[in-house]
């Protein structure tokens, strides 16, 4: 009886935003929004959006109250790469890659995390 958020198409990259990820991993749902709250990341209100949803799920679908959820697994895939070009010297060019990713936050009540 879990569930599930996914933000897709998300303007950062995975390695940057599982920084973030992995702060709220196993944490209780309250605690996990704290985290979120206070960090000085840009992902971080993209994540908390997500746990927010993944917590309104649960309690929609499953009626769970909130402070009995726990943040079970969150991860970062890897979204499609925007490929742009950038002028360089002697007429050349070098390939620019704007990463997206898809954020996955999973929350369960605590007894079955």
């Amino acid at each position: 009886m879990e569930a599930k958020a996914v933000a897709r198409y998300v303007h950062v990259s995975p390695r940057k935003a599982r920084l973030v990820i992995d702060e709220i991993r196993g944490k209780d749902v309250v605690a996990a929004r704290e985290i979120l709250k206070f960090t000085n990341r840009g992902v971080a209100e993209t994540v908390e959006k997500a746990l927010n949803s993944a917590v309104a799920n649960a309690e929609r679908n499953h009626h769970v109250r909130p402070e009995a959820l726990v943040v079970k697994s969150a991860f970062a895939d890897e979204g499609p790469t925007l490929k742009r070009i950038r002028p360089r010297a002697k007429g050349s060019a070098s390939r620019i890659r704007k990463r997206t990713s898809h954020i996955t936050v999973i929350v369960a009540p605590r007894e079955e995390a």
